[in-house]
């Protein structure tokens, strides 16, 4: 009952960091197109805008870290693969559960600090020193919760690391990669 509840919440935390970069990565588009457009307009019509920087710099913000905790749930994150790949998948689970344990203290001191440059932007009026000048509010905004994201996707892991550590079993079967297709006619090809 209680592997059911723990699956049912890393699986939840699982889809909430998913869609999260997943919205995320839908601002690179507009990032390309905004700075095509700077591009266009400063070079071919001689007239460079005040906010194309300013909303670019934003935008590449939002993208890199919204989408970290998506590259936390993929493993993407650089590890020292040297001790890490020479020991046991349990103290592999043991390493996970310390490097994690510090990532989290890090991105809550962090979350701590954004919530307090939040309630500045706001009740100074904080703005990016530019022409443009736009407020600095939101981007206080989106640390909190890129923030908070990579912490729950940390719990989900350090949860999976240590019913590991105790159970010697996965809390969530990982579904197995499917070959793909030129691998397959290769395998038939070879067994005739």
């Amino acid at each position: 009952m209680l592997s059911k509840v723990l699956a049912a919440y890393c699986l939840g935390i699982n889809r909430l960091v998913y869609w999260i970069g997943v919205s995320a990565s839908v601002l690179m588009p507009i990032l390309a197109l905004t700075v095509a457009f700077e591009v266009f307009s400063r070079y071919v019509l001689g007239k460079p805008t005040i906010w194309a920087y300013d909303v670019s710099l934003f935008l590449f913000g939002y993208i890199a870290a919204l989408g970290g905790a998506l590259a936390q749930q993929n493993k993407a994150h650089i590890n020292v693969d040297v001790f890490y790949l020479s020991v046991s998948m349990r103290v592999r689970s043991l390493f996970n559960l310390v490097s994690y344990s510090l990532a989290i203290f890090f991105l809550s001191v962090v979350l701590m600090m954004a919530l307090g440059k939040f309630e500045e932007a706001i009740e100074f009026n904080y703005r990016r020193q530019s022409e443009w000048a736009p407020s600095m509010a939101h981007f206080w905004v989106m640390m909190m919760v890129a923030c908070g994201a990579f912490i729950v996707q940390f719990t989900s892991d350090m949860l999976q690391d240590l019913y590991y550590v105790v159970t010697g079993k996965s809390l969530i079967e990982q579904q197995v990669e499917e070959q793909q297709p030129s691998e397959s006619l290769l395998e038939q090809a070879g067994d005739v």
